[in-house]
């Protein structure tokens, strides 16, 4: 298939700058792609098409203050972005200007925190060995700065806002962010109508959000991500599955996740592991009956997914309705819920 088969036209006044109050007023287009129907509802109309019995899967990870301004010993300003941590000092980067950024460079983030580059990776980017005393994650609270999507131009003023209710795990590059629009009271609500909820742990790095640059899609190689499942949540997809509930991921990262560690059509595998699981046109899901996502950029490998559980003509079909209603796209945008064509 073609990267331009996954094209669509959008007005850039409707990339959400800011999120809605409360989160889940955010306006919800409910996909099935069995009838081909569409519908408009909101976010907190979301119980409206869930059964008691239904499991909604989080993943719980929290995106870490990742952005690092610093200096080399020159005086130049560096920018070096925090993608995944390989131990307890090293990491995996971006950093900005990469092409002055050889190996050897060492940068300078204040008093309290420096690192010197000692690698390069596959995808360009730089692996860095940070010095420093104290507790580096106290450390990059204090120095880091909270990342956002570069189509948001305007300041948060809560960083929070682009944290899930339910975060736990440190360790993420980007929000997954379908996951903004629950809140506390709405999740319990759930739980109170008889929809169960799991959490799965994906760290959002460069393969989420990582463009695709070659024509023909197959050729494309996601980065790899960190994932962890947990006995509960295992044991509540297997019990799922045999009552005859439907497993909803909550956004891109948490299907990854489930059919990354897919073991057959009603288990997945409890553990950690990475993934550059890639899912497009022609994949055959093994556990997921459901997706809870937002709107996603054109060309971009969350609409391929997307496209794979629903159908591209029909998503893209759902994305220029999008577009006529006004919605709001992209990371603080509106949601869509999306049942499994048969």
């Amino acid at each position: 298939m073609l990267l331009s088969d996954f094209d669509y036209d959008l007005p850039e006044e409707l990339i959400a700058q800011r999120p809605i109050e409360p989160r889940n007023a955010s306006r919800l287009m409910v996909l099935d792609p069995a009838r081909r129907a569409i519908e408009h509802e909101h976010f907190y109309d979301l119980q409206k098409f869930l059964t008691a019995g239904d499991a909604l899967i989080f993943n719980d990870t929290r995106v870490i203050p990742a952005r690092l301004i610093g200096r080399k010993s020159t005086g130049a300003r560096v920018e070096v972005f925090l993608l995944r941590r390989l131990d307890a000092t090293t990491w995996q980067t971006l950093v900005k200007p990469g092409r002055k950024i050889t190996e050897g460079a060492e940068i300078f983030f204040g008093d309290e925190l420096s690192c010197q580059v000692v690698g390069r990776t596959d995808f360009g980017g730089r692996v860095v060995q940070f010095r420093f005393s104290g507790v580096f994650e106290e450390i990059l609270d204090r120095l880091g700065e909270t990342p956002l999507p570069p189509y948001i131009h305007e300041k948060l003023d809560d960083s929070e806002r682009y944290q899930t209710v339910y975060n736990r795990e440190r360790g993420s590059a980007a929000a997954p962010t379908a996951g903004l629009h629950f809140t506390t009271e709405q999740m319990r609500a759930l739980e109170n109508f008889g929809v169960k909820l799991g959490f799965v742990t994906l760290h959002v790095g460069l393969g989420t959000f990582r463009p695709v640059q070659v024509e023909t899609i197959e050729q494309h190689e996601m980065h790899e991500e960190f994932y962890s499942i947990p006995q509960a949540t295992a044991d509540l997809i297997r019990e799922t599955k045999r009552r005859g509930g439907r497993v909803i991921a909550v956004g891109t990262t948490s299907i990854r996740t489930l059919e990354a560690a897919a073991v057959d059509k009603t288990s997945v595998a409890v553990g950690s592991n990475a993934t550059k699981i890639f899912i497009y046109p022609g994949y055959e899901f093994k556990i997921v009956d459901a997706l809870i996502t937002n709107f996603h950029l054109p060309k971009s490998t969350l609409l391929m997914l997307v496209s794979a559980f629903a159908g591209r003509d029909f998503i893209l079909q759902a994305y220029r309705e999008a577009v006529a209603q006004r919605y709001r796209f992209f990371s603080f945008g509106d949601a869509m819920f999306i049942t499994r064509r048969s």
